[in-house]
Formats: structure tokens, C-alpha cells, sequence
């Protein structure tokens, strides 16, 4: 009795799902995220980091609450003022990209590294932040004895998290937005409630706070006072952290994708404007003091069931179900970093800072390996730091306001030089508001906090980054010599187009795998004549059309890469008619190179019996694991693949 029902590819569709065909408008349209769920499944990331930034400001306060009132006038302006500027960024930027394009297109190749590799890091750290404060506002309901299972708890939500993103984005954001309104439902009410409950201590609000501030200025100084404040500000600035995600992923917005992004980022600006401002003023009015094991919320969002119901199984349900709705948002947040942290490692890797697999899709249209990637980092920094939210924190926020301020000033140069463009000086005034705020906390977090961790994220973007300048300056090399060899082989192909041949099914024949070079396409071919003289009468081309993440968000790319397909097919063909050689070709378009080559290939032979499949391989003087990393195995695979099908290939190396 066989076992077939439990093949690997059957087990792959069972969890995730049936493969997509990326060039269907229709798959397109269904993955595409219209403003809404956009909001839910990038805005979430936002909205999510009340359950900690508003808390870390407070707490940094000490007893000096009284200052609360400032930070909440100033959480909902800093929102505000960065949202509005990342508008600029979507609409100059409608294809997604994000702090890494902006750095890149108005600042510099290096410039765009830099905020790259910290967004790489940030969006790891969106994901463990996220599950760990969504997992600490669960463990808030339970006995202390209890703690020890966090972490464990916070792994499996990370590898849960990263088995619906390899089923595709939109599968996740759905299912999770009845679980965002929940927690946008319970913490609105919760947080209007509690301030109605105090509001005979409203009208004395501002002039108590004006009278404390004087009165503690007099002890310390103004200067102490504005310290306390920036030092307090820099440490909400967890608060701020999922603008960037938007502008990141316009690529994935429903047309028209500006506007889409500009509804979105104003559901979000408002959204977290009024619940971190909120949360910070509940606190003020109830006095909120942290307690062991529970977050700030819960303490607070206890007292005032407590206050409403005075007692009773009623208040511990709804605090239950509150704190939950916390949690799930902040799993919906953390899912921001499986859709922007792969998207960030694509952008690199077209741009060849990363391997280029991060760029390839998988059959169900996602970034798969940067979704394993990112999920595995992300257990890590929970392991590294315990899930210990505070800390998470420091490190989190660091990056966040490297990549704001590169942007920003990327956004400040560009409307220095279009001085030209309507409206130059009110670009520029936002830009400049935007950075100085954002440059101002991300200097007051780095000196305040680099010895509490800060430092970590400063070596593990350090590190990155060199990565990626080692990763370049080899695809650089080897380009450069591929250029050559394509030069050098295009010179034969000056003459005009022959007619031509048509070959001959029964005919011994070469079949050749075409890979995106020239070059090497032509030293296989020639190698394959010159070892076999006078034995092939026909030479069969196979070619994919690869769609990643590239091709597959701009339909004129496809279009265009389809033309370059069929002229290269045409020289190739010219080049062989001119020697007697007939030809033909197998073309086919999709996310899976070597599945489809090994189709192609079935598919040559049923008609042309009599085949010899021939490939290239790169060779290098030093192979080792980081060249094997950078540079796919489609060939030996393909080998592996025909030969187990008793189909014969030979691979010819090319050295470069």
C-alpha cells in the first residue's frame, strides 16, 4: 500500500495552500490590500504599540507624573508630524521601498544600506516586541508561579505567525481583523470611561500640572525639567514605530496605491494619536503604579472595571477579554514584521545587497525565505533577551529613528534640489519638523540607554551592514566578468536574422537551459558543439521567465521581461540558423525556475525522443559556503531531477 497521499507537495498545498499563477490579474487583485485591511495589517504595528511606548513614557517619568500631560499633547503631535511627512514618501515612492528606497534614490547607495540594515533588525524586533508584550498582556491574568511558560509561549505564536505568512499575506490580515476592532472597540471605551470617570478633575488638569511644573523647575531647574521630558519622550518612542511600515509596503496597496496609502496612514495616525495620548492621560488621572507581572494597562484598565461595576466576576471578564484583544493586535502587529521585513530584504537583493533568492517568490506568491528568515531571528531575540519587553524596547526604538531620520533627511535634500516644485517650502517644513523630532530621539535614546542594550542593536545593524557591502562587492565582481564574456559572445551576433531551420523530431539533439546571461548561455552552447562535434542536428532552447518580487508588483515589467525572453530566443536562434543548426524553444513564466524548467524539459522530450539536456555552472577558484549561498543550485538540481527520470544531462562550468 502506498503512502502518495502524503507526499510532500500534498502535505505543502494541505498547509499552505494551492500554488497561484502570478501573472493573473485576478491573483493579483485578491492580494492587493485595499485601505481597510491595509490599516488592520500594516497600521496594526502602530496602533499595537500603545500596550507599551505610552507605558515606557510614563514609567520614565518616576514620580514627577505630573509632567504626563506634556508627553500626551506631545505623543499626538509626534504621530501626526511623522505620518504627514511619510505621505511625501508614498507619494514619491509608489512602488513601496519604504526608508530603504528614500535613503538609497535621494541620499546614496550607502545611505540606503545603512537603512536598510536597520530596518532588517527593526522589523525582527517588531515581531518579537510584538508577540512578547502581547504574550505579557496575557500572562497578566494568570498566578505568578505561571511566568516561566512565556517563553515558550512566544516561540510557538512566532512559528504559528510565520506558517500563515507562507500561505500567503492576506490569509493572516483576515482573519485577524475581527481581532484589531476588538481591541480598537474595548480600549476606546475603556480609556473614555476612565477619563469620564475623573472628569471633576479635568477642569484643575492644566493649571495643577503648570503649578507642579514651576514648582519642580524651582527644585532642579528648567533644564532638569526639559530633561526629564526628552529623556521620558525618547523612551515612548516605541510609540511610533509602524509609520514606516506603510510606506514600505505601497507596493502591496490597492490601486490607486497613493491614495490607498494616504487613507491608511491617516486611519493609523488618528487611531494611535488618540489611544497613546488617551492611555497616557488615564494613567495620570487614576495614578497607575506598575505591579509585578502585570502591564500598566491591566493595572489601570482594573481599576476602572473596579470603579464601574464595583466588583464581581463581571470585571474579571472583561479585563480577560480586553487583554486579549491587546494581545491578538499585537500578534496582527507582529505580522507587520513578516510582510515588511521580506519585502526590505527583497528590495536589497534586486539591488544586490543580499542573496538574490530573498527576492524570489514562492508558489504562493510570498517571499518565502525571507519569512523563514525573519521568523528565525525573531526567536532568537526573544531567546537573547528573555522576551523582557523593556528591553526589547531600547533596542527596538533604536533603529526605528535611524531609519525616520535617514528618510527625513533624504525627503529635506530632495526639497532642496526641486526648489522649483509647487509647494517646495511646505515639503520642506515637514520634512525638517519630522527630522529634527526624530533625530532629537534617537540621539536622547542612544546616549541614555546604550549601556542598557542599545548597543546590541547599533553591533547587530553594524554587522549587517558589512554583510551587505561583502555581499555586493562579490555580485559586483562577478558581473563584471559576466559582462565581459557577454560582450565578448555579442559580437558574433552582429549579422542580420537568418531564416530559421526547422528541426527534425527523430534528430539527435542538444537541449539547452538558458539562464539570464548571455554569456554564459553561449559558452554552454559552444561548449556543447565543440565536446560533441557533428552529433547535434537541432539545439532546443528552455528558459523561464522568473516573476519575483520585482516583476510581480509592476505589470510593465513582466511585459518588458517577456520581449527581452523572445529577442533573446531570436539571436540565439539567428546565431544557429547561420551554422546550419535548427532550433526551437520551450518558454515558460513563473515563481518556481527549476519546477518549470523540469516541465519544459518533459515536455522537449516527448517530442524530440533523441535529447541531450545541457546547463551552466559558475565556477569559482575559492567556492565555499558564502559563494554556494549567493548563487542558486537550479542546475544540479535540474540534474538530480532528469536523471532520476533516466533523462541525461550534463552540467559545463564556466570559470569566473
Amino acid at each position: 500500500m502506498t503512502m502518495h497521499w502524503l507526499s510532500f507537495d500534498k502535505l505543502k498545498r494541505l498547509f499552505l495552500g494551492a500554488p497561484l499563477d502570478p501573472l493573473s490579474p485576478k491573483v493579483r487583485q485578491h492580494i492587493a490590500l485595499a485601505a481597510f485591511l491595509a490599516w488592520v495589517g500594516l497600521g496594526a504595528d502602530g496602533l499595537s504599540s500603545a500596550n507599551y511606548g505610552p507605558e515606557e513614557t510614563f514609567l520614565a517619568l518616576g514620580e514627577h507624573t505630573h509632567l504626563a500631560l506634556y508627553l500626551a499633547v506631545a505623543t499626538a503631535l509626534t504621530v501626526f508630524i511623522i505620518a504627514f511627512a511619510y505621505n511625501q514618501v508614498i507619494a514619491l515612492f509608489p512602488n513601496g521601498g519604504g526608508g530603504y528606497k528614500v535613503a538609497t534614490e535621494l541620499i546614496g547607495s550607502h545611505a540606503g544600506l545603512l537603512s536598510g540594515s536597520a530596518l532588517i533588525i527593526d522589523y525582527v524586533l517588531t515581531i518579537a516586541i510584538s508577540v512578547a508584550s502581547g504574550v505579557d498582556a496575557l500572562f497578566s491574568l494568570v498566578p505568578p508561579h505561571l511566568q516561566m511558560w512565556k517563553l515558550p509561549v512566544e516561540f510557538a505564536v512566532v512559528l504559528l505567525l510565520t506558517g500563515l505568512n507562507l500561505r500567503g499575506m492576506k490569509e493572516p490580515i483576515a482573519l485577524l481583523v475581527p481581532l484589531f476592532l476588538g481591541f480598537l472597540l474595548t480600549h476606546v471605551v475603556l480609556i473614555v470611561v476612565g477619563i469620564g470617570l475623573h472628569a471633576d478633575s479635568l477642569p484643575a488638569l492644566i493649571p495643577d500640572t503648570i503649578a507642579d511644573t514651576r514648582s519642580f523647575s524651582a527644585e532642579i531647574g528648567m533644564v532638569g525639567v526639559i530633561a526629564l521630558l526628552l529623556k521620558a519622550f525618547a523612551m515612548g518612542g516605541g510609540t511610533y514605530t509602524g509609520i514606516e511600515a506603510v510606506s514600505n509596503n505601497v507596493n502591496m496597496l490597492r490601486e490607486p496605491r497613493v491614495r490607498t496609502g494616504k487613507w491608511t496612514m491617516l486611519y493609523m495616525a488618528l487611531s494611535l494619536a488618540i489611544t497613546a495620548a488617551g492611555l497616557i492621560v488615564l494613567y495620570l488621572l487614576w495614578g497607575a503604579a506598575k505591579q509585578p507581572g502585570r502591564t500598566l494597562n491591566a493595572t489601570v484598565f482594573e481599576s476602572v472595571l473596579l470603579e464601574l461595576f464595583g466588583g464581581g466576576h463581571m470585571v474579571g471578564i472583561l479585563l480577560a477579554i480586553t487583554l486579549a484583544f491587546a494581545a491578538a493586535l499585537l500578534f496582527v502587529a507582529a505580522n507587520t514584521g513578516f510582510l515588511g521585513g521580506p519585502a526590505v530584504l527583497a528590495n536589497m537583493a534586486v539591488d544586490r545587497w543580499m542573496p538574490h533568492q530573498f527576492s524570489q517568490l514562492s508558489d504562493r506568491l510570498v517571499t518565502q525565505d525571507g519569512i523563514v528568515v525573519m521568523g528565525l531571528a525573531a526567536i532568537g531575540a526573544l531567546w537573547i533577551t528573555g522576551g523582557e519587553v523593556h528591553l526589547l524596547v531600547v533596542l527596538y526604538s533604536i533603529n526605528v529613528f535611524l531609519t525616520f531620520s535617514l528618510c527625513l533627511a533624504g525627503l529635506c535634500r530632495y526639497w532642496l534640489t526641486h526648489r522649483d516644485t509647487r509647494g517646495w517650502r511646505f515639503g520642506l517644513s515637514q520634512s525638517l519638523l519630522g527630522f529634527i523630532v526624530t533625530f532629537g530621539i534617537l540621539m536622547v535614546t542612544l546616549v541614555e540607554k546604550f549601556a542598557d542594550g542599545a548597543w546590541f542593536t547599533v553591533l547587530a545593524t553594524g554587522f549587517v551592514f558589512l554583510v551587505g557591502l561583502g555581499i555586493k562587492r562579490h555580485y559586483d565582481s562577478v558581473n563584471r566578468q559576466l559582462a565581459e564574456a557577454d560582450a565578448l559572445f555579442g559580437n558574433g551576433q552582429s549579422a542580420a536574422p537568418q531564416p530559421e531551420l526547422v528541426p527534425d523530431p527523430k534528430a539527435r539533439t542538444a537541449a539547452l537551459f538558458l539562464g539570464s546571461r548571455d554569456g554564459v548561455a553561449m559558452h554552454t552552447l559552444l561548449a556543447a558543439l565543440t565536446l560533441f562535434p557533428n552529433q547535434f542536428k537541432n539545439v532546443i532552447f528552455l528558459t523561464v521567465g522568473e516573476i519575483d518580487t520585482e516583476q510581480f508588483h509592476g505589470q510593465e515589467k513582466v511585459t518588458r521581461m517577456q520581449a527581452e525572453i523572445d529577442a533573446r530566443l531570436q539571436r540565439f536562434a539567428s546565431w544557429c540558423a547561420r551554422r546550419g543548426i535548427a532550433t526551437g524553444s520551450y518558454v515558460a513564466y513563473g515563481t518556481d525556475t527549476v519546477q518549470l524548467l523540469d516541465q519544459l524539459a518533459g515536455d522537449a522530450l516527448k517530442t524530440y525522443p533523441n535529447t541531450v539536456f545541457f546547463a551552466s555552472k559558475l565556477l569559482f577558484h575559492n567556492d565555499n559556503v558564502f559563494t554556494r549561498l549567493l548563487h542558486n543550485t537550479t542546475a544540479l538540481s535540474l540534474q538530480r531531477l532528469l536523471h532520476l527520470r533516466g533523462m541525461p544531462m550534463v552540467i559545463l562550468p564556466m570559470k569566473v
